[in-house]
Order: C-alpha cells, then structure tokens, then sequence
C-alpha cells in the first residue's frame, strides 16, 4: 500500500515539474521601472546601468522580477541577453522572446556570405 502511494506521489511530481516547465518556456525580459518607457532605444545593460529593474515576464502573465544576485549571475552565465534592446511593459509586444533554461533569446546577426 506505501508502495503504490510513493510511486503516486512521485509521477504527480513529475507530471507537475512537466506542467511548470513548460509554462516558464519562454518569456520577455521587461523594464518594470515606474515611469520608464523603453521602445527598444538603448540596451538591457544600459538600462540596467541606470538603475532601471527588470523582470521576466512569461507567457501566461507571471512575473519573476530579477535581484541584483540574480542579474550578476545571469550576466556570467549569459551575458548575451543584456545585450537585448531593452522594453517596458507598455511595449512588452515589441519585446524578443527570452527562451529560458539553458537556451538564450535570438539575436539579429549578420548571415555569413556564401561565396
């Protein structure tokens, strides 16, 4: 009987890590500072530079707002995704999509020439 319970619990888990997972897929990566209106004019860094917060704004509406601890350590991890042009949620439409775990969001990048 104890048998059966755990391994319930345990494909319950999983089911539910699955569920979570898949729902923090992809999100935007978005100036929450009050007052702030980015439309992609200067860079996630350079906003952050300026003291502007951020957070990462999934689809389904959740919003993890990012600490300091987390920015330096995405920063060393990822340091690509400051680089992004920055937006505030009145332009969250504008905004790139962020791909979360392990993934990083698409950058225009020039095409090598095939010659």
């Amino acid at each position: 009987m104890k048998k059966s319970r755990l391994i319930v619990v345990m494909v319950g888990v999983l089911v539910l890590g699955a569920f979570v997972t898949g729902a923090l897929a992809q999100g935007k990566l978005l100036c929450i500072s009050p007052y702030k209106s980015h439309r992609g004019e200067s860079t996630v860094d350079q906003c952050l530079a300026k003291g502007d917060e951020f957070a990462i704004v999934d689809q389904y509406g959740v919003v993890h707002i990012l600490n300091k601890r987390e920015v330096e350590l995405t920063k060393a991890f990822n340091p690509q995704i400051f680089q992004q042009k920055a937006f505030s949620i009145k332009y969250q439409e504008l905004a790139p999509e962020v791909k979360l775990f392990g993934t990083t969001v698409k950058t225009s990048q020039p095409k090598p020439s095939s010659q």
